[in-house]
């Protein structure tokens, strides 16, 4: 059942440009970053070297520390395109030189700290990258006692301004990467789609009496397996089609003879004039009406059997030991009326399949009737049921005159009897037997008896929830 409309192009697209997408912002974030971090790398060593080239113009003249920067390097800083903020410290002391006051981290404990500080500040100029630079200073003893504090800053405007044109320059491509991707996929999903396309105009265009196979050209394997799927439906229709059709026409077939003797004996019986012919003639007009009541109820079994009809049927637990035994013994009175010794042999307490219990019951009585009715009097008959593996096996064997080898492979048609002249039974007997077993994925076989007779073996599975079957498994 569709719960709803959706585009299988539509899907596809989706789901294969919404990880491109993905991978565009995942990308460009990545290379702004990696963009991010050389730019700030560059930076850094940058104001890394001029805070040494400040640090080594410190001299002290006089028991005072001074910047000796020319006058022409002091304007240059001051006048370069990118200005440079700079303050050089004594720790303890004070201020040495600079152009702009910067505030500047604790000072390191041990020498061994005594490294470069990076850091963003944010003032009237703006965002500001500092590097602050620790050196020690030591007295006339050699004993490191203070430092020296240099710190350099520059603006980050060119730094950001760098950045973004980087991350521009990356997105523009993968951007235009990105929709030529998406048109190629697209055009892919159109070209792979087509045939499913094709497919859906065949069948728009096809007539609905046309059961024959579909045929496609060129091809994926995924439409071929649709199509094969398709084909397979279609064949299964048609035989349905062709079954049923033959059903009717046999049943017309068959229906016509027993109902034109009806019409043919009442008419005789309306022309009688004494009792006792008119007795005679109804006796034939019931016999003849009883016949064609039998034949309506066994097509009607049968129809209820074919595999169309099964959805339908209600499937529930049966106890095969238990309607064995129960259809044997209704069975007795007829068989003793007609002079036979009819017999139950079951070993088994309980034997549980899954099926449909009117049509399990309509095969057993099927097969014990058909004894009953074609074996002669003084005839033994014997019902048996056993279990071999995880199969139910019901044996109906009967001492009477067997069937031909030539004969048995006919004997499950439709309309078909041994003894063609007999007018007491229709032919559709081992049919219904053999719809009713394959139905519930069992079998049915026919096999002589000793010294003479015939055995019809019933194969039915037994129930997952078997008692006996879970035992042995475990």
């Amino acid at each position: 059942m569709l719960r709803g409309k959706f585009s299988l192009r539509r899907q596809l697209l989706v789901w294969l440009l919404i990880p491109q997408v993905i991978l565009w912002v995942t990308g460009a974030i990545l290379c702004y970053n990696v963009a991010t971090h050389y730019a700030t790398r560059v930076l850094d060593d940058s104001l890394q070297e001029t805070g040494r080239a400040l640090a080594r113009q410190v001299r002290e003249e006089g028991g005072q520390l001074e910047l000796g920067l020319r006058h022409s390097s002091a304007l240059m800083l001051d006048r370069s395109e990118q200005k440079l903020y700079y303050s050089v410290s004594a720790i303890p002391g004070g201020l040495i030189a600079g152009n702009h006051p910067l505030s500047p981290p604790p000072p390191p404990p041990t020498l061994a700290e005594a490294r470069t500080y990076f850091g963003d500040v944010t003032g009237q100029q703006g965002a500001l990258r500092v590097a602050s630079m620790y050196f020690p200073l030591p007295d006339s003893e050699g004993a490191s006692l203070r430092w020296l504090l240099v710190q350099v800053a520059k603006g980050l405007q060119a730094h950001n301004r760098l950045s973004h044109e980087i991350l521009v320059a990356t997105a523009l491509p993968l951007g235009l990467l990105i929709l030529v991707m998406s048109i190629c996929v697209h055009w892919g999903i159109v070209r792979g789609l087509k045939p499913l396309t094709g497919l859906k105009s065949l069948m728009e265009h096809r007539d609905p009496q046309d059961l024959a196979p579909l045929e496609l050209g060129n091809a994926p394997e995924e439409v071929h397996a649709l199509t094969h799927a398709l084909n397979h439906l279609l064949s299964t229709t048609n035989e349905n089609i062709a079954r049923q059709r033959r059903f009717i026409a046999d049943a017309a077939h068959q229906l016509r003879t027993p109902l034109a003797g009806l019409k043919s004996q009442t008419e005789l019986a309306m022309r009688e004039t004494t009792p006792e012919g008119l007795r005679d003639r109804l006796n034939m007009v019931h016999a003849s009406a009883t016949r064609s009541i039998h034949l309506v109820n066994q097509l009607l079994t049968l129809a209820r059997s074919e595999p169309a009809n099964q959805t339908g049927m209600p499937q529930v637990r049966v106890d095969l030991a238990k309607l064995v035994r129960e259809l044997t013994a209704e069975a007795v009175p007829r068989a003793l009326a007609a002079g036979m010794d009819l017999g139950c042999d079951s070993p088994l307490l309980e034997a549980p399949i899954h099926g449909n219990s009117a049509l399990l019951r309509e095969l057993f009585v099927n097969l014990v009737e058909n004894a009953i009715k074609y074996i002669p009097r003084g005839g033994n008959i014997t019902v048996r049921l056993n279990r071999e593996g995880a199969l139910y096996v019901v044996e109906v064997e009967d001492d009477g005159p067997g069937i031909p080898d030539e004969q048995k492979p006919r004997i499950f048609e439709r309309f078909y009897r041994v003894n063609q002249n007999d007018g007491n039974g229709c032919g559709l007997g081992m049919a219904i037997v053999k719809e009713i077993a394959e139905r519930h994925h069992g079998s049915v076989a026919l096999n002589d008896a000793k010294p003479h007779g015939l055995i019809v073996r019933v194969t039915l599975p037994a129930s997952e929830d078997d008692p006996a079957l879970k035992a042995e498994d475990a």
